[in-house]
């Protein structure tokens, strides 16, 4: 949450950051993208920065020439499956995210803070058969997120995280 065309976390998204990050953790791995705002809220949240990955920045015009932001996670499924910049990218999300995964001790989490659109495309990515029409088909919002989990090398799941009101993430 920033005020544009600032780069920086507003007070209000160090606010939100804050509470949000309060209920969440550990974490073995924290990654970023190079925005100041994404790694400013990592530092609001609690949590140590390990990585800034400038893949997770931005998607490029390539990609929002297929899919503009913002799109509902069916929008951008739908624009993955189209062979696109769009699969690419999503696909290069999916591949760093793996690696992120590999990285982990057993039973550990990773955080990973992007951006509208970056988030998403990685999720679908990492699962893209999953039914994101079941979810009500949500944009996503400050500080809300997925949660993926990994079994025996795959992701294999996905919860959708919100954050109610602007206080707590369920």
């Amino acid at each position: 949450m920033r005020t544009k065309p600032g780069v920086h976390l507003s007070q209000a998204g160090v606010e939100l950051a804050r509470k949000v990050g309060a209920e969440m953790g550990p974490f073995q791995r924290v990654v970023t993208s190079k925005l100041p705002r994404a790694f400013e809220t990592a530092l609001a949240m609690g949590f140590a920065v390990d990585e800034q990955k400038k893949l997770m920045n931005t998607y490029g015009d390539d990609v929002e020439a297929e899919v503009p932001w913002p799109q509902t996670f069916t929008g951008y499924a739908s624009a993955v499956k189209k062979r696109g910049a769009a699969r690419k990218y999503a696909r290069k999300l999916a591949k760093y995210y793996a690696g992120l995964m590999e990285e982990l001790p057993e039973g550990g989490a990773a955080l990973a803070i992007n951006h509208g659109g970056v988030l998403e495309l990685g999720v679908v990515g990492c699962l893209p058969d999953l039914d994101y029409s079941a979810w009500g088909d949500p944009l996503i919002s400050f500080c809300e997120g997925v949660r993926l989990k990994w079994h025996d090398g795959n992701f294999v799941e996905a919860e959708l995280l919100r954050v109610q009101n602007n206080q707590s993430i369920t």
